[in-house]
């Protein structure tokens, strides 16, 4: 990969723009042993879907609304080690504020709450699971990250690290380019990412293009 050629890009939120995994294991490990389920499998289910998709498939027969608001407060509570992600605050800082858009699987809350502790630009254009019908890897959260940039989704480059986010960033036409910060490069690849990095700080956005219609994305070529 040299250059991308966008017209607006979608950032998923944690293990892309932020380092929340110490928070989401210990909230899911604890949910898990209390509902007698082996933690480390019900914390990698979790990652990347909406909360309440894990719930259900989980506990069919619980109280989904219940389960789900009592996860999201215990989330909303631990921000311990929440952090930037290496090159996250610098690529945000140097794309034009109404050319990207955070697209989570976390609810409107509960991803502001992470965005302050790891100090990124507060977004102009924000999804979250509140506002969809149906999350990740549905295309819907990603369709309408694009609907609110004003750009056809083909024109879009998604930026995940979550298979089930590669695969609705693909369902919604837009290109992927898949960050090694969470699942293997073998899970990428299977999902779909057209591009594959280690993370924000490979990447930049080319100044040169400034101005025009196209934003250029490139990755930082690293000295032998």
């Amino acid at each position: 990969m040299t250059s991308i050629r966008c017209r607006g890009v979608l950032f998923d939120l944690d293990g892309v723009l932020v380092d929340s995994t110490p928070a989401v294991a210990r909230v899911w490990a604890g949910w898990a042993r209390e509902h007698g389920f082996e933690p480390d499998e019900v914390v990698k289910k979790a990652h990347g879907r909406p909360s309440i998709a894990t719930i259900r498939e989980l506990l069919p027969n619980a109280d989904h609304a219940e389960e789900d608001r009592e996860v999201e407060r215990r989330e909303i509570a631990d921000v311990e080690g929440v952090v930037p992600l290496p090159g996250a605050k610098e690529l945000l800082r140097a794309l034009p504020l109404e050319r990207w858009a955070i697209v989570t699987s976390c609810t409107r809350a509960l991803a502001h709450v992470r965005i302050a502790a790891a100090g990124l630009p507060k977004p102009k254009h924000l999804v979250t699971a509140s506002d969809v019908r149906h999350g990740k890897p549905d295309p819907a959260p990603y369709l309408k990250g694009a609907q609110m940039l004003g750009v056809p989704a083909g024109d879009c480059l998604v930026v995940e690290d979550a298979p089930a986010g590669i695969r609705a960033g693909k369902a919604a036409g837009a290109r992927v380019l898949a960050l090694r910060t969470t699942a293997s490069e073998a899970e990428l690849q299977q999902a779909g990412a057209d591009w594959i990095a280690h993370d924000c700080a490979e990447l930049f956005l080319d100044s040169s293009a400034a101005g025009e219609e196209f934003l250029h994305i490139s990755r930082r070529t690293k000295q032998p």
